[in-house]
């Protein structure tokens, strides 16, 4: 990872139960660890908690002069709770002060699904100061709430008299997955007009996100919270899935100020090819983003329920992939206790 933020500028990292898993099987590096808990005798969940601990202070670690070099505002690193919380507010909130409890890295964030249940769990962990990364964001409307839910949670740090100026949280649209449904279902139109619009969804939507940030850092309600130290919710465009060529075109495609985006490493590596970003692609460009997906309805598409959709899977799709870890480590866990 230190050689990544050297080498190619990585500015920070989110892990994925589904990479742990893969590693867990593949690399020397993690016998020692599964042999102690094979031999000391411990229950799958506790087994993935520690592994997971460790991961995530080597990833901080190896960020923490990334961190401090940007005044920590960058550096960080996303960590996973167990979806199966992601209805559960009051659990969520618990895991989540133990996980980073257990870290003990001040650059180390928790992921929480903005769920409806999760916007609740969003405003309490920041209400306590615990930065948090809102992932599975796929409508303007929910990143609106979930920047209404960072604000009501900076408001109850404020008055709890916690420092703002630590509390750094991220707010993450999977725009290659929303780009790839949404094409899909305008490829099975067949249209002219529905050809036009592929690959133009996911870039609409993030102009609005946009949009919205920026006037919110225009009110009166964020000015008082910047006066009182409070940093920025940033948008975080994540690229995830399996690399494909076209995955690092998104480095060029979504460019603005303080905004972020995530990339598979191999896509990581490839968007080199792409040269350096010039010009803000996101700022300016309500209107455009609003015609794109007023065409989008006219296809006869309904881009709310495709968004509904894509939730849907988004959270089996994480239910799955933490299942998939339990289950590595419980193997694991059996093969080391017999050696």
């Amino acid at each position: 990872m230190s050689a990544l933020a050297a080498e190619e500028g990585v500015r920070g990292a989110t892990a994925q139960p589904a990479l742990l898993a893969a590693a867990l099987s593949a690399e020397h590096a993690y016998r020692p660890q599964l042999a102690r808990l094979a031999r000391d005798g411990t229950d799958v969940g506790a087994a993935v908690r520690a592994l997971q601990t460790q991961d995530a202070r080597l990833a901080c670690d190896d960020l923490g002069a990334v961190h401090e070099a940007s005044g920590r505002r960058d550096g960080h690193v996303s960590l996973d709770l167990d979806p199966g919380l992601a209805h559960d507010a009051a659990a969520t909130v618990a895991a989540a002060t133990a996980l980073l409890s257990a870290v003990a890295r001040p650059n180390a964030l928790v992921k929480i699904p903005a769920t409806a249940e999760g916007l609740t769990a969003i405003r309490d962990c920041v209400g306590r100061g615990i930065g948090v990364h809102a992932v599975e964001i796929y409508t303007p409307r929910r990143h609106q709430e979930v920047a209404d839910a960072y604000c009501a949670g900076l408001e109850i740090a404020r008055d709890a008299g916690r420092a703002l100026h630590g509390i750094v949280s991220l707010a993450s649209a999977p725009v290659y997955r929303i780009d790839t449904e949404c094409d899909a279902r305008l490829a099975e139109l067949g249209t002219p007009a529905a050809d036009a619009l592929r690959g133009g969804t996911a870039l609409a939507l993030a102009r609005l996100m946009y949009h919205d940030y920026d006037e919110r850092l225009g009110s009166d309600r964020w000015r008082r919270l910047a006066a009182a130290g409070a940093r920025p919710l940033r948008l975080l465009w994540t690229v995830d899935g399996p690399h494909t060529p076209d995955q690092a075109g998104y480095a060029a495609r979504l460019v603005g100020w303080h905004t972020a985006l995530a990339l598979p490493l191999r896509s990581l590596v490839a968007a080199d090819r792409w040269g350096t970003p010039c010009g803000d692609t996101l700022d300016g460009r309500r209107g455009e983003a609003l015609r794109v997906l007023d065409e989008f309805e006219r296809t006869g598409l309904r881009f709310e329920a495709v968004a509904g959709r894509l939730a849907a899977h988004g959270e089996k799709r994480l239910v799955r992939s933490w299942e998939a870890l339990r289950g590595t480590v419980g193997t694991q866990l059996r093969l080391h206790g017999a050696r």
